[in-house]
């Protein structure tokens, strides 16, 4: 069994540490977690690990954000992993800081990483975790609140709510997408 987790980002020092790029950070947990280092590759880094018995590739795609769609569907065919063992990790602004969300479907919602996705693989019907980033900033502000930089008072929360967050990617892998979701949606 093969699964393949996509932590959405941009790729660059300049977006490394923004709101925009909490899907890598959650990737480098991941694959942290699993002692499998990142190496360089088509469309990305990529490490590759094992999960309870369970072989899982952990992507940063470099294709930047609004072609990430490019890089999920390669490795999917690549390494030929079914859609359903497929979980990308992007940000959401409708949530509240650190409030996860795992979803089996459902729209792109305006993030053009899932909609590059989205329009790959031509469904909607694949899984995401969503990392709450919250949505204060003025009208007419969003691109620079995204890609701007964790507050202080998000500073502080954030290395637990990326474990957390990681640790709900790797229960995906061994439990599933309902378990997964009972036990962490909205935590």
């Amino acid at each position: 069994m093969k699964y393949l987790i996509v932590g959405l980002g941009n790729k660059g020092e300049e977006y490394a540490e923004t709101r925009h790029n909490i899907g890598f950070k959650v990737a480098e947990k991941i694959a942290a977690t699993m002692e499998a280092p990142f190496s360089s590759t088509n469309f990305g880094w990529l490490a590759e690990g094992k999960h309870r018995g369970r072989k899982v590739l952990v992507l940063k795609p470099d294709t930047y954000m609004n072609l990430s769609g490019k890089a999920v569907k390669f490795w999917m065919q690549k390494e030929n992993i079914a859609l359903d063992h497929v979980l990308i990790i992007t940000d959401d602004l409708a949530l509240p800081f650190g409030t996860l969300r795992m979803k089996m479907k459902g729209s792109d919602a305006g993030h053009n990483g899932l909609k590059s996705i989205q329009n790959e693989l031509q469904t909607q019907n694949y899984a995401r975790l969503r990392f709450g980033i919250s949505a204060e900033f003025d009208e007419g502000r969003q691109v620079d609140y995204v890609l701007g930089t964790w507050n202080e008072e998000e500073k502080e929360r954030l290395s637990e709510r990326i474990e957390q967050s990681s640790k709900a990617c790797l229960s995906f892998v061994f439990a599933g997408i309902q378990n997964t979701m009972s036990a962490y949606n909205g935590k």
